[in-house]
């Protein structure tokens, strides 16, 4: 399934919540670079998880937030223009609610 992402590029929309999206004018290399450390932080947290590793987990959840905020997916904002952080919102309350309704709509059943 595609993932739906608001008109401005701001936002990834999941089960009807916004998530900031990553900055797209990071370069296509860079970007690749911090997903993948994204992912491998993800794992670690996954691992020390398993084994019940508090140390361990802690550090993890610290690289998956600097991964996050070096994507622009934390932290502050990458757009410019003032536009408030609409992060965790639901999309039907905030600016994003008629274009979603209109996006978001299942196909009538006839």
């Amino acid at each position: 399934m595609p993932v739906l992402i608001t008109p401005d590029q701001r936002y990834i929309v999941v089960r009807g919540r916004l998530w900031r999206a990553a900055n797209p004018s990071l370069e296509p290399a860079e970007r690749d670079a911090l997903t993948r450390r994204l992912m491998n932080a993800r794992r670690e947290v996954a691992a020390a998880r398993r084994v019940g590793d508090d140390e361990r987990l802690a550090r993890a959840r610290g690289e998956v937030d600097a991964a996050k905020v070096a994507l622009g997916e934390r932290g502050a904002v990458w757009w410019t223009d003032g536009a408030p952080d609409l992060n965790r919102k639901l999309v039907k309350n905030t600016p994003y609610a008629r274009w979603f309704d209109g996006v978001a709509q299942p196909p009538a059943v006839r």
